[in-house]
């Protein structure tokens, strides 16, 4: 059975920082695209970041570049997402996605509130 469990959310101050997790299971975790996306209330579901094992390449949203770091561990199965200098607009509802051709699974979300 396929699974994508994040976890890691929270609340954090203006300036604080947060790693995320996506443990994932049930499928060749290492050949998948991985990302990560958000979705803020009223707003559509964005891309953060992506890893494709293709051509070893993250790719950011411009909103998070220099303060996301997208990583991930093919042995464990594991991705994560460090989130420095937040900012209030970062506040979302947190998503891992994999896709290999029509292959596309998404985890439950979590959490990401930054607040003063």
């Amino acid at each position: 059975q396929v699974q994508l469990v994040e976890s890691g959310g929270g609340l954090v101050q203006p300036g604080g920082s947060l790693r995320l997790s996506c443990a994932a299971s049930g499928f060749q975790f290492s050949i998948y695209v991985m990302s990560w996306y958000r979705q803020a209330p009223g707003k559509e579901r964005e891309l953060v970041a992506r890893y494709s094992p293709f051509d070893a390449v993250t790719h950011y949203e411009d909103s998070v570049k220099g303060r996301f770091t997208l990583s991930r561990d093919n042995v464990g199965q594991t991705m994560w997402l460090q989130m420095n200098s937040l900012k209030v607009e970062d506040t979302a509802v947190y998503y891992c996605n994999a896709v290999r051709n029509e292959f596309i699974y998404w985890g439950q979300g979590t959490q990401v509130t930054v607040s003063s």
